[in-house]
C-alpha cells in the first residue's frame, strides 16, 4: 500500500544559518527551541559539504535532508528516513526554481526578505500539511502570482493580452490623430 510523498519541513536559511523562511509540518519539533536547534545542527552539518548549485543529500538525525546553496541563501527540504530522495530532490528543485522565478533571478537574502510573502506562498503551493502538491517551478510561480491577480491566466497569456491592449491603444491614437 503506497502513501503520498511527505515533507517534514522546508527551510531557507542565510549564509550564517539564520532563518529567512521556514515552515514545519507535523509535530516532530514541537517547540521553537527544538526547531532552532534542528536548523543550527543541519546548517553546521551541511557547511562542510559545500553543495553549491546542485542538490545534495545527507542522512541526519533519522531524516533525509536534501539541500542546495544559491548565493547567500541555503534551501533545505527534510523528509523521513523512509522517503524517496529523488522525490525530495524534485521538491527542493521545484521550490528553489520557483523562488528564482518569483525573485526575477536575484536570489539573495535582501531580495528574499523583501518578497517574503511570495516565498511563503511558494511553500504553500509546494506542500500542504506535509503532503507534496507540486514540483513544477513554472506552475508553482504561476499559482503564487495568481494569488495577487484575480482571474489572471498564465505568464504567456498575460503578455499576449498586454501586447494586444498596447497595440489597440496605439491604433486608436493613430486613428484619432
Amino acid at each position: 500500500m503506497g502513501s503520498c510523498p511527505s515533507v517534514k519541513n522546508i527551510l531557507v536559511l542565510d549564509s550564517e544559518g539564520k532563518r529567512v523562511a521556514v515552515k514545519y509540518f507535523g509535530d516532530e519539533w514541537p517547540t521553537a527551541s527544538s526547531k532552532l536547534a534542528f536548523e543550527k545542527s543541519v546548517f553546521v552539518k551541511t557547511q562542510k559539504t559545500g553543495a553549491k548549485a546542485e542538490a545534495d543529500v545527507v542522512m541526519f538525525d533519522g531524516h533525509i535532508v536534501v539541500y542546495k546553496f544559491d548565493q547567500d541563501l541555503q534551501f533545505f527540504v527534510t523528509g523521513g528516513e523512509e522517503e524517496n530522495e529523488l522525490i525530495l530532490a524534485s521538491v527542493l528543485q521545484g521550490f528553489s526554481d520557483a523562488v528564482e522565478i518569483l525573485l526575477r533571478k536575484i536570489v539573495n537574502k535582501r531580495t528574499a526578505l523583501e518578497n517574503l510573502d511570495l516565498i511563503f506562498l511558494c511553500i504553500d503551493e509546494v506542500v500542504d500539511g506535509g503532503i507534496v502538491l507540486e514540483t513544477d517551478a513554472n506552475v508553482i510561480a504561476e499559482k503564487v502570482l495568481g494569488h495577487g491577480l484575480e482571474g489572471a491566466g498564465s505568464f504567456a497569456e498575460q503578455s499576449v493580452s498586454q501586447a494586444f491592449a498596447t497595440a489597440k491603444q496605439h491604433f486608436m491614437r493613430s486613428l484619432l490623430n
